[in-house]
């Protein structure tokens, strides 16, 4: 198979590649258990170096694609057949359930940073920022996510596509009100407490699935007759799973049958330490339907009660034609100070300087480990 790198995107090519070859092993070209070219041969035909074939590749096994085995290259690990019911579940285990402080980061946004910005929006804004804001939300506030997924998230989305609400449970509310409640909702089990809640305050039915080990274990899945599948792929709260590549597969094959959608609820992926930005549902369905949502309450303060959904272009006339009379609950003033900082950047700086702390934690902690396993040799 031959890589082709094009440098006029832009784009890092140890990204280009990752994504050409994760694309193959998705369509099958490579299966389960397969090798995958030796580096040598993958920079000889790409043009590029080992090294970035190397890194190409460790974000394949970081994604749950491929995995290393030593002195022998890498292997492919995905199945597409993964998630039928009737293929083997895992067991429902957790590695430890998290509790709301542990899922919180640990390094808060500057306050200085948040206080300047405050001022400059206020002195250049004047009385605008007293203006009544539109329904979905700012313009300048949703053009701003919509680059930013772009850049960040992989996620190409355009303004009209992004509503902006006070927060998750606001936004749940609404795909109730969209969707109508003679709509059945899965969600995972267990999950965030407010989810559920809020399902059940709308009066819709909805049926909790077991989480085994890489999210919701198959023949529950399969078995579900829900319309709506509700999950969080990244550190699904409180049990921390996440979902492999192959389950994050099979939610989407089980959305494509009898025309589901999912919700995905991507809240704390962005201080993910891996090389690359975790893989949403979102960027990787075929389909147009998967509702993806996001909140700063995690990025920036859980005072700031600021969540955003992009709905599938599908969606947006329907939101418009039922929905769009809601006012925006979220200030105007609010939303222009969150649309300044991440057009001036400190909004990413923030996340960054976070997934580096826990970088640094992660290895603080496997040095401590193996100078433990030292010590126990040499007792």
């Amino acid at each position: 198979m031959k890589y082709i790198i094009d440098n006029a995107k832009g784009i890092p090519a140890y990204l280009q590649l990752y994504r050409q070859v994760r694309e193959d092993i998705i369509k099958g070209v490579y299966s389960f258990n397969d090798k995958l070219p030796s580096k040598r041969t993958i920079a000889g035909e790409a043009g590029v170096s080992t090294v970035t074939v190397e890194h190409a590749y460790a974000l394949l096994c970081d994604e749950g694609y491929a995995q290393s085995k030593e002195r022998s290259g890498y292997f492919v690990i995905f199945r597409v057949d993964d998630g039928f019911a009737g293929c083997e579940t895992s067991k429902r285990s957790f590695n430890r359930t998290l509790s709301r402080k542990e899922s919180d980061a640990k390094i808060e946004f500057p306050i200085s940073v948040l206080t300047k910005t405050m001022r400059r929006v206020i002195a250049d804004l004047d009385t605008t920022v007293l203006s009544r804001s539109p329904n979905s939300g700012c313009l300048e506030l949703r053009e701003e996510i919509s680059r930013y997924l772009a850049r960040s998230r992989g996620i190409e989305a355009d303004a009209e596509q992004i509503i902006i609400g006070s927060g998750s449970e606001y936004l749940y509310g609404l795909i109730v009100e969209l969707f109508g409640r003679s709509k059945k909702y899965a969600i995972e089990w267990p999950s965030y407490k407010k989810i559920e809640q809020v399902y059940r305050a709308c009066d819709v039915a909805y049926e909790p699935l077991a989480l085994g080990t890489d999210g919701i274990e198959s023949s529950v899945l399969w078995a579900s007759d829900a319309n709506i599948l509700h999950v969080s792929p990244y550190r699904s709260f409180p049990s921390g799973v996440s979902a492999s590549a192959s389950k994050r597969h099979e939610y989407l094959l089980w959305a494509e049958k009898n025309s589901r959608y999912i919700v995905e609820d991507d809240f704390e992926s962005e201080f993910s330490v891996s090389k690359k930005p975790e893989e949403t549902l979102f960027s990787t369905a075929k389909r147009d339907n998967v509702i993806y949502m996001n909140t700063f309450s995690k990025t920036i303060s859980p005072g700031l009660r600021v969540g955003y959904m992009v709905l599938p272009k599908s969606l947006v006339s329907d939101f418009e034609q039922k929905l769009g009379f809601y006012s925006c609950t979220v200030p105007t003033y609010i939303q222009f100070v969150l649309a300044e900082l991440i057009s001036n950047g400190d909004f990413e700086r923030h996340i960054n300087r976070v997934r580096r702390h826990k970088r640094k934690e992660i290895n603080v902690l496997k040095e401590r480990q193996n100078q433990q396993k030292e010590t126990d040799i040499k007792e």
